[in-house]
């Protein structure tokens, strides 16, 4: 069960980081003069779907997906391309991501970085905001009601967007108990890492008008993004297609029709 071992982890590695720096001296460094760029805004544009484009090194699933990972380049040519938004992975144990990528993804563009974890603490929101990110990813599988209301809150007031991730049916109501107004529809089982895309046609129903809605994951085809934009998605969050690309400013032009 990936999300049950990421999880685990991450309470360990979390524990570790406060020992070394107490949450009160994080807080007290995070709020900054740092400007955020409006996540929301970016990713909410109705001339067409949005793409955020992901920096990631590894998966659990699919192991390095690029020897040569340059993310700075990457990410500079993401937002050459037409990209709204760039989510960096933070996870190192799993996903080889850190910190200091998204301060170096964040410092070379000028579009809104989301930082893209598993958040189970308000500490991570800190390091998020002191990293300069604009947006943190909260996963409703691994969160209560309760827990996601109080870290959007820490978030907001360190003038942060949530980007609220679901893959269920049960996920979409408890986020609907809360004041999410991005909310992120996952393809991909986090307990088996298998991926379904029309799981975003399926929960996409059950939203309430207002929401902005993300899909998330094993989004690989035209076709697909077509169909998501006619059913109201405003943005879809892609990796591995990318990533994976000889020429990644072309198959966005594929994918994205920019």
């Amino acid at each position: 069960m990936y999300l049950t071992e990421i999880l685990k982890h991450k309470t360990i590695e979390v524990a570790e980081r406060k020992n070394n720096v107490p949450l009160e001296v994080l807080k007290a460094k995070s709020y900054s003069l740092l400007v955020r760029r409006s996540f929301k805004t970016a990713i909410s544009s109705t001339d067409g779907i949005n793409l955020i484009a992901e920096v990631k090194k590894a998966s659990p699933s699919a192991g390095v997906i690029r020897e040569d990972f340059d993310p700075i380049a990457l990410a500079m040519e993401y937002e050459e391309a037409g990209a709204k938004a760039i989510s960096v992975l933070t996870d190192e144990n799993f996903f080889q991501g850190s910190m200091d990528i998204l301060k170096m993804v964040r410092a070379a563009v000028h579009i809104p970085v989301l930082c893209k974890d598993f958040i189970i603490d308000e500490y991570q929101i800190y390091e998020a905001a002191i990293a300069g990110s604009d947006a943190i990813l909260l996963i409703a599988s691994g969160l209560s009601i309760g827990q996601m209301n109080r870290f959007m809150d820490i978030a907001h007031a360190l003038q942060m967007d949530c980007l609220v991730e679901t893959h269920s049916t049960d996920d979409v109501e408890k986020v609907l108990e809360t004041n999410a107004l991005i909310i992120g529809i996952n393809n991909r089982n986090l307990r088996t890492f298998i991926v379904e895309p029309k799981t975003t046609l399926m929960l996409k129903v059950l939203l309430p008008h207002g929401k902005i809605v993300v899909s998330e994951s094993g989004i690989s085809s035209p076709e697909i993004i077509s169909l998501y934009r006619e059913k109201g998605i405003h943005a879809v969050l892609i990796g591995e297609a990318l990533i994976r690309s000889n020429d990644i400013k072309a198959k966005i032009r594929e994918l994205i029709g920019r």
